[in-house]
């Protein structure tokens, strides 16, 4: 069982409380919340003593990536997700319908699901509405996804029309197959993800639909696939626009900061992305001035933290100096330590925000950011 209760509002942004019961106990998301992305039960280059180090509520995991590898029989023997990857707060999984699309080989999408090509090993594999549902209770995550299908920026309204079409009929048989099996519907929440590309009368048919099923949360899909800004931005206002007050919105794979804080103010309520790993990687620091890209020859000589407003373990203890010695090293180090503050920095990022909207100031903190952070 899911529930969600808004404490505060400013505008539309919201800071609210979803409550999450099923047989693994309660486990709460003070929104609105970042949830890092544990594709296969792991943030890259973190712990799960990390996470909880740097205040993480949750993760999103990937069921379709976690079928292909390790297996969900490894996972299921373990004890469920959660006791594999040792981490206690909420898991979201994706279904990889997304993945399904991006990353597989020779697709084939029928009327009960899509044939599909692992990438990993070539193999064939059939991945249906109820199967995606079934492998997501296998692992014992808290909020189930199902299977839909995301179409890329540009494409046609024929193109939208055609995937929002499979997407409805899979998840009135995602709906169809909880409903015969209230074990499912005891263990974990689902969210149905409105499609419908940046056509809005696709969008606002997908959103009537997945809510005639009363759904206990709702996620915008198929934004930030390429888009422009403005566009995006349009359709998260209108998207959110169509929705009850009363629902959790999850808004996902968007992850500047800058587009999050334009997504709250807009009542968006949970998000995920691989952005703060992936730039931690690759040598890029999220700040409270802005990216700091550390391989950068300023930094060479430079004695201060990533970020002077910042009190993470990576801050608190090395110089911008060393930090760029371990990225231009290659030593695996430095990544670490990168990835470690933009986590620290983007669940504190949220946490400020949820603060101003409890205390009437969102206004006054987003001019706030606006003054000091860099954008690109």
């Amino acid at each position: 069982m899911l529930t969600f209760e808004i404490a505060a509002k400013e505008g539309r942004a919201r800071a609210g409380t979803v409550t999450i019961q099923n047989a693994h106990g309660t486990k709460t998301l003070r929104t609105p919340v970042f949830m890092p992305v544990a594709t296969i039960g792991t943030v890259k280059a973190l712990s799960s003593q990390d996470l909880t180090a740097c205040r993480t509520q949750g993760v999103l995991s990937n069921a379709y990536h976690l079928y292909l590898r390790p297996g969900i029989e490894v996972v299921e023997k373990i004890g469920g997700l959660h006791r594999f990857m040792n981490f206690n707060g909420v898991i979201i999984t994706d279904s990889g319908g997304y993945q399904i699309f991006s990353l597989s080989k020779l697709k084939k999408i029928k009327e009960d699901g899509v044939q599909f090509q692992s990438p990993i090993d070539g193999s064939s594999h059939f991945m249906t509405p109820e199967k995606v549902v079934d492998i997501q209770r296998r692992l014992a995550s808290d909020i189930f996804m199902p299977l839909d299908e995301c179409v890329h920026w540009p494409c046609t309204i024929t193109e939208a029309e055609t995937a929002l079409v499979n997407t409805q009929r899979w998840l009135e048989m995602t709906y169809a197959h909880m409903r015969k099996h209230d074990d499912i519907f005891a263990h974990a929440a689902l969210f149905p993800i409105i499609q419908g590309s940046t056509f809005k009368d696709l969008r606002a048919r997908s959103a009537e639909l997945s809510l005639a099923l009363n759904p206990c949360g709702v996620a915008l899909g198929g934004i930030s696939v390429g888009e422009p800004k403005e566009i995006r931005e349009e359709l998260v206002a209108y998207t959110t626009s169509l929705l009850p007050e009363a629902l959790p919105r999850y808004l996902m794979g968007v992850g500047k900061p800058e587009d999050m804080l334009a997504a709250i103010e807009q009542g968006i309520d949970i998000f995920d992305c691989v952005m703060p790993t992936r730039c931690g990687r690759t040598g890029t620091a999220f700040t409270s001035r802005g990216k700091v890209i550390i391989k950068n020859a300023e930094y060479t000589f430079d004695e201060k933290p990533l970020d002077e407003e910042c009190h993470c373990y990576t801050c608190k203890n090395f110089s911008r100096a060393y930090v760029r010695h371990l990225m231009k090293s290659q030593e695996m180090t430095g990544g670490y330590l990168l990835s470690y503050h933009n986590i620290f920095w983007y669940i504190e990022f949220m946490n400020r925000i949820r603060e101003s909207i409890l205390e009437g100031r969102f206004n006054a903190f987003k001019k706030e950011f606006y003054d000091k952070y860099r954008l690109e």
